[in-house]
């Protein structure tokens, strides 16, 4: 096996208990003794240091470049425009930026026959780096209003252990953000539930990931509410369901109080256990 394994922890739709899956795996992995560690890449609400509770050791600014415009080079020959994909400069006369449309491509500064156009860098957020006893951790935090998280979803990943296993919590949906972080992994765990809303945000995430070639299975959470047909879906599709969660009120409660459910119920680290069981069975060659 790997001396790395990446696996992302990722879901159709928020709420499925993502962080739970994650936050959980992490911690019953360092009981065993793996070297593990937790990136949060949901930079724009991460929630996973509320449960794992870090001592925070580094804080780095992330910052991507964009254009700034010397006005009295320009000639308003709009080249900048024309090879900007994002609609992020218009030009009135003379070039006019948008910074936070910008996707610091670097494409209009090539393109500036004048050299009117450098490129300068502009903060997006910050990437916060630490640690719970044997759990390393790291978490993106995008700055209020900022458009773009894959800049620095990227940054975290960075930040990934050499040795060990390294788990991803992905921001839910299957935008950009969802594609940037699950990217280059070893495997998705896809966390749904057994509900009519469960299900259609779970197809639509087999079907980002299957386009992305990576190799998944499923957790059912509050498995015994709902009714079968994500059990009925994953058969038919031939998806592995690793793991299914009861509608346990003590988690949830737990859950309420910022502890992991391994901390507040001592048996659901031989759930968790066995969560890992299967997926070094999944990812074996």
């Amino acid at each position: 096996m790997k001396k790395t394994i990446t696996l992302a922890i990722a879901s159709g739709k928020g709420g499925t208990g993502k962080t739970t899956v994650a936050v959980n795996l992490a911690w019953t992995l360092a009981g065993l003794g793996r070297p593990v560690q937790y990136l949060d890449c949901d930079v724009e609400e991460p929630n996973g240091h509320i449960f794992l509770k870090p001592v925070i050791t580094t804080s780095e600014a992330v910052g991507i470049l964009v254009p700034v415009v010397e006005v009295g080079d320009c000639t308003g020959c709009r080249q900048c425009s024309k090879v900007c994909e994002y609609h992020a400069i218009a030009v009135i006369e003379k070039a006019l930026i948008f910074p936070e449309l910008c996707h610091g491509c670097g494409g209009c500064t090539l393109a500036c026959p004048s050299g009117a156009i450098r490129e300068q860098e502009r903060k997006i957020g910050v990437v916060e780096t630490g640690h719970r006893d044997r759990v390393g951790f790291a978490q993106g935090r995008m700055n209020v209003g900022e458009p773009m998280a894959p800049p620095l979803i990227r940054a975290v990943k960075k930040k990934a252990i050499a040795e060990g296993v390294v788990i991803l919590d992905a921001p839910p949906g299957t935008s950009c953000p969802v594609v940037t972080t699950v990217r280059d992994t070893d495997y998705i765990v896809l966390v749904t539930e057994p509900t009519p809303f469960g299900l259609h945000d779970l197809t639509l995430a087999v079907e980002m990931i299957r386009k992305l070639g990576l190799r998944h299975g499923v957790v059912i959470n509050r498995a015994d509410s709902g009714d079968q047909r994500v059990r009925d879906y994953c058969a038919t599709e031939g998806i592995a369901v690793l793991l299914e969660l009861p509608d346990d009120r003590r988690v949830a409660e737990a859950y309420s109080r910022g502890e992991m459910a391994v901390q507040a119920l001592p048996e659901w680290q031989a759930v968790f256990s066995t969560l890992w069981t299967r997926l070094e069975e999944a990812l074996c060659p």
